[in-house]
């Protein structure tokens, strides 16, 4: 059971996710001597998927395996490795030659949160993981199947309601570590309640229970709750932005219903393993920039809640340095762990 102790004031601080830097918007213009390379046939022929058929990233590397079909004409694999949050995806790439065959889809936290979150983490994402490319970016949003009373219609009324049937307390994230459950953590520490977290292999085997009414509550990226609101089959309560979602507009956001500073934006990008060789990593870098940046791969990120957003391999490793130094004292400070 997670206990809820006096809010903590270092949660208070701001999460900016929003690097300006971080969206390729000239993408064309990086093409230079390197660039021909990209042209030709690409090696890669794989890309693991951290999570399952069907969920976030599994949307995200197969729309951009589509759009690489130009350079890759042999066609790429979406090899989906879900579970453990992610690490036995990072684990799959980790064992793969370094050859350019093989690339990881996955939540930007393998890299940022769970080095302090795992005490024998079974990689090192600054030696395992080369990164490539930023790839999305969304909102998270906070909901509620018909376990709950449709009286409740805010995150205060649930917290009210878990107080009152603490054995129906049940809140479920993607996995262990992952933001949404991270999110729930900082949540629920400052509205000061217990709750007991249901760690999922992925966010479809979460919603299934959801809406069956197997658990309470559910934190995911919010294009993942969209059709199941519109038919009244489950509510959502807040969202995690800094403004309310074009998706939801009617839906105050958690700062809005008073929980300071909740302002989380889960986010996801490539990685290739290690010792894979720079012109490699240069060609798979551009060829994932410009198929980000085709309209239809950014319509159809649009139709799952998700801003298409690519990058640098630089901007993406700067990314991944800039959240380390906020999250590694958080989860400190939470006490958050593996096992929970």
């Amino acid at each position: 059971m997670t206990r809820a102790p006096t809010p903590l004031a270092g949660l208070t601080r701001r999460l900016t996710l929003h690097s300006a830097g971080a969206v390729s918007v000239a993408l064309l213009g990086l093409a230079s001597g390197r660039a021909a390379q990209a042209q030709g046939t690409l090696p890669l022929s794989r890309i693991v998927c951290s999570g399952p058929a069907g969920s976030i990233p599994d949307i995200v590397a197969r729309r951009v395996a589509e759009q690489l079909t130009r350079q890759n004409p042999q066609g790429t694999v979406v090899d989906n490795r879900p579970g453990a949050a992610g690490q036995i995806a990072v684990n799959a790439l980790k064992a793969s030659p370094p050859d350019g065959a093989t690339i990881l889809l996955a939540q930007g936290a393998v890299a940022t949160v769970y080095p302090f979150l795992y005490p024998k983490l079974a990689y090192d994402p600054v030696l395992d993981l080369q990164p490539l490319s930023m790839a999305g970016e969304m909102t998270l949003a906070l909901a509620v199947g018909p376990a709950v009373p449709t009286a409740v219609e805010t995150v205060q009324e649930l917290v009210e309601w878990l107080r009152r049937n603490p054995k129906l307390a049940n809140v479920a994230s993607p996995g262990t570590g992952t933001l949404p459950h991270l999110l729930e953590v900082m949540l629920f520490r400052q509205a000061s309640v217990s709750w007991q977290h249901v760690a999922y292999a992925g966010g479809p085997p979460a919603l299934v229970d959801l809406l069956g009414g197997q658990i309470a509550a559910l934190v995911l990226p919010e294009g993942l709750f969209r059709q199941h609101s519109a038919t009244g089959k489950l509510r959502v309560l807040a969202t995690s932005g800094a403004l309310r979602s074009t998706y939801f507009p009617d839906v105050a956001t958690l700062v809005e219903q008073g929980y300071r500073n909740l302002i989380v934006r889960e986010w996801f990008a490539f990685f290739a393993p290690a010792r894979v060789p720079p012109a490699t990593m240069d060609a798979l870098s551009l060829a994932l920039r410009q198929a980000i940046a085709q309209p239809a791969l950014v319509a159809a990120f649009a139709d799952s809640g998700m801003l298409a957003v690519s990058s640098t391999p630089a901007v993406l490793a700067s990314r991944i340095a800039q959240e380390q130094r906020y999250w590694q004292p958080i989860i400190a400070a939470t006490g958050v762990r593996a096992d929970q």
